[in-house]
This record gives structure tokens, C-alpha cells and sequence, in this order.
């Protein structure tokens, strides 16, 4: 069987907001919809599913997002991810300068978590916390200079 990871979901509070973000550090929009009826109903698994929806795409063309706003059913607000935590985890990106990232996402109020660190003079890496609480990593290789 062969197998490709497709996408990351992410329900958002504020589908523009969050796709302002991304886009800003260099996703592009690929398609938006707006889904309801019985197909989304039996695919997700919630009676009257329908919500607003954007795929976003990395400039290297291997990495999508899809995020979605619902509106039906209401939207569950839950505490922000943990670093800990069990379950979906972040979205990871590469970024070529972690400066310029970092820049972009304190722009939209999305500042990190503790700090730059470095590993083993390799990657400079940080997690944010970027719209809706979505944990974003950025990793920038040191090795590419």
C-alpha cells in the first residue's frame, strides 16, 4: 500500500487572522471553500458540519495546511497545547532566516514561548504561539551559512 501524508488540519478561531500569519511567513493560498451537507457529515463525524475552510501551501510545494473555522457546530475553545501534552503536537517549519520569522510572527502578537536555543551549533529552533494557540516551530539550519 503506498501512503503520502496529504495535509495538516487545524480548527482555528479566525480563519483570516491565521491565514494572514502563515501567509505573511511565506504560505501561499491554494484554494478556500466554504463545506456543509452529508458528505462532511459522514467524512468528519459531526451532524450538521459545516465550516470555512483555506489550503495553504509552502513554497517548496511539499507542505499544506488546511485550516478550518466552524461554524457549525460551534467552535470547542480549549487550552493552548502543551509542549507536553499528548496529541497533535505543532506544525514545524524550515525558515532560512529564524530573525526574519520571528519578525513576522511578533507582528501578529505571536512571541516565543521562552527563547531562540541553539542545538549543537546545527539549528537555531523556537516554538510560538501563533493564532489560536497553534504551536509553530521555526528551525533554521545552521549548517546552510
Amino acid at each position: 500500500m503506498a501512503i503520502a501524508l496529504e495535509n495538516v488540519g487545524i480548527a482555528v478561531r479566525d480563519l483570516e487572522a491565521t491565514i494572514a500569519f502563515f501567509t505573511d511567513l511565506g504560505l501561499r493560498i491554494i484554494g478556500r471553500d466554504e463545506v456543509s451537507g452529508e458528505w462532511t457529515d459522514t467524512a468528519v463525524g459531526l451532524d450538521g458540519n459545516h465550516a470555512r475552510i483555506a489550503m495553504l501551501q509552502t513554497p517548496d510545494g511539499h507542505g499544506t495546511l488546511e485550516l478550518f473555522e466552524y461554524i457549525h457546530p460551534e467552535a470547542i475553545e480549549t487550552e493552548p497545547t502543551r509542549p507536553n501534552e499528548i496529541g497533535m503536537h505543532r506544525v514545524a517549519f524550515s525558515v532560512d532566516d529564524i530573525d526574519a520569522a520571528l519578525a513576522i510572527a511578533a507582528s501578529h502578537g505571536c512571541l516565543p514561548l521562552r527563547g531562540v536555543a541553539n542545538y549543537q551549533d546545527v539549528y537555531k529552533l523556537t516554538y510560538v504561539r501563533g493564532p489560536s494557540g497553534i504551536l509553530v516551530m521555526f528551525a533554521q539550519d545552521l549548517r546552510k551559512n
